[in-house]
């Protein structure tokens, strides 16, 4: 469970599992598409969770933060649990689901109430009673109802406490929260408890390269599902996990697709909330698979991760399957495809063994604070004078670039400014000088740098 990460990652000190096992956690259970991420996304007040007309799209466990009613709780989506295996991966839905309900303080059972009792409602209705835990039946989809006479069928169910909601329109989901708030005592409510989200990693990568796999690896559990068919995560999994007295929150995502792949709307879905995990983050781990070399999707997630100005490790995965290859050729191979990687960590190893898998903290240790690097005025001007000593502007129409002087104007990601007199005449060999002579003099270690070059009446350009 949650607490087993304590035991394999941290030191002395409260861990994260401490201040999460405070808080009360509420699961969302049912069979699929009966509306579970619709209400979860209602309850959260946002869209975490894809929500489609299209069966077993939820699969990993999704947490969420609720406060109503001067109370605190955690809301757990999870994906839809389909006893006959109809589904994609069912067994391991199920699977997630179950730790749900073992985790959660309280249960809100789904039902569709448009469709009725079904006979998966009842078993699971079955379960979910024999189980002891205070357990809420909302029925879902009845906005063109009135009163109380779409939940009469659905007493059958044998829950005591039972609502008709509209998870969609958002009909009674205030009531439902009232009747959530008694399971929270409290003296449970105490958000001096929680930590802070701590640096935050995402996980990126093409499909099936091994991002879910390093997740479970650095948590110690199945935290998310793993599977070797590509495109298993299409959900943002959020996991905390600490390591040496310090919270890294890992956010796993689905694998980046060509856009001409993505005609399913859940792949989408997917691709947008891969992107809006990149924007989220302070930092990306680009996944590789070491067999197979940069590719072309990898060299775009490169360069979005790089234009969204976000630190960037490689991890090189799936080393220990490869022979007779030099690791240095490789870092080359790499190097010379997309030159920002040039100055970013690459890191390889194994997902799945977890070789060097732990390297990847002190790592984002390190582009963190060079996210957060600020240089003098004083030291940059030295620089300037001494890049433009060894190798002045060349000549351009008839007149030589000046600069005159270098200020960083921000942090995360570090920027720049050059003030010149005239921009145009900055010449692209001459950008790429000054960029590599910065980075060898001040490194920023898998930090995108921005530099602006400034004229004196405001015309400007950007590097």
């Amino acid at each position: 469970m949650l607490s087993s990460t304590g035991s394999s990652l941290s030191r002395d000190g409260p861990s994260w599992e401490d201040s999460w096992m405070n808080t009360t956690k509420i699961a969302i259970i049912g069979r699929p598409n009966v509306g579970k991420s619709a209400l979860f996304n209602r309850m959260v007040g946002g869209s975490i969770s894809i929500v489609g007309e299209k069966e077993g799209i939820t699969r990993d466990r999704l947490y969420g933060r609720v406060e109503a009613f001067g109370r605190s709780f955690d809301i757990i989506d999870t994906g839809g649990i389909d006893a006959d295996g109809h589904i994609p991966f069912a067994n391991e839905v199920r699977m997630q689901a179950e730790i749900a309900m073992e985790e959660a303080d309280g249960l809100i059972m789904v039902v569709d109430g448009r469709v009725g009792i079904t006979t998966l409602d009842a078993r699971i209705a079955s379960l979910l009673l024999r189980g002891g835990k205070p357990l809420i039946l909302a029925v879902n989809k009845t906005e063109n109802d009135r009163g109380e006479r779409s939940i009469i069928p659905f007493y059958a169910l044998g829950i005591k406490t039972m609502l008709p909601i509209s998870a969609i329109h958002g009909d009674n989901i205030a009531e439902l929260l009232e009747l959530v708030a008694p399971l929270c005592p409290e003296e449970r409510h105490d958000e001096g408890m929680r930590r802070g989200e701590g640096i935050k990693v995402a996980i990126v990568g093409r499909p099936n390269v091994g991002k879910s796999t390093m997740i479970n690896t650095l948590f110690g559990e199945e935290r998310c599902i793993v599977s070797p068919v590509a495109g298993t995560t299409r959900d943002l999994i959020d996991v905390p996990v600490e390591y040496e007295g310090e919270i890294f929150t890992f956010i796993d995502t689905a694998g980046i697709r060509r856009k001409k792949s993505e005609r399913d709307v859940v792949d989408k879905f997917a691709f947008i909330r891969s992107e809006r995990a990149i924007e989220r983050a302070d930092i990306c781990i680009l996944m590789i698979d070491v067999r197979e070399g940069i590719t072309t999707q990898e060299k775009h997630i490169a360069k979005m991760v790089e234009k969204k100005g976000k630190g960037a490790l490689i991890f090189c995965n799936k080393w220990d399957c490869v022979k007779g290859v030099r690791m240095e050729h490789c870092r080359r191979r790499f190097e010379s495809e997309v030159p920002f990687l040039n100055f970013c960590p690459k890191v390889f190893g194994s997902a799945l063994s977890g070789t060097n898998a732990l390297k990847i903290f002190s790592h984002v240790r390190e582009i963190y604070g060079y996210l957060h690097k600020r240089v003098s005025t004083g030291a940059l001007n030295t620089f300037v004078a001494k890049v433009l000593r060894n190798a002045p502007p060349p000549v351009v129409g008839g007149r030589r670039l000046r600069v005159y002087y270098m200020a960083q104007v921000d942090i995360h990601p570090p920027r720049f400014v050059f003030f010149v007199n005239h921009p145009d005449r900055l010449s692209e060999t001459y950008r790429k000088y000054l960029t590599n002579q910065f980075r060898r003099t001040y490194t920023f270690r898998g930090a995108p740098l921005t530099f602006h070059f400034r004229g004196r009446r405001g015309t400007g350009s950007h590097l």
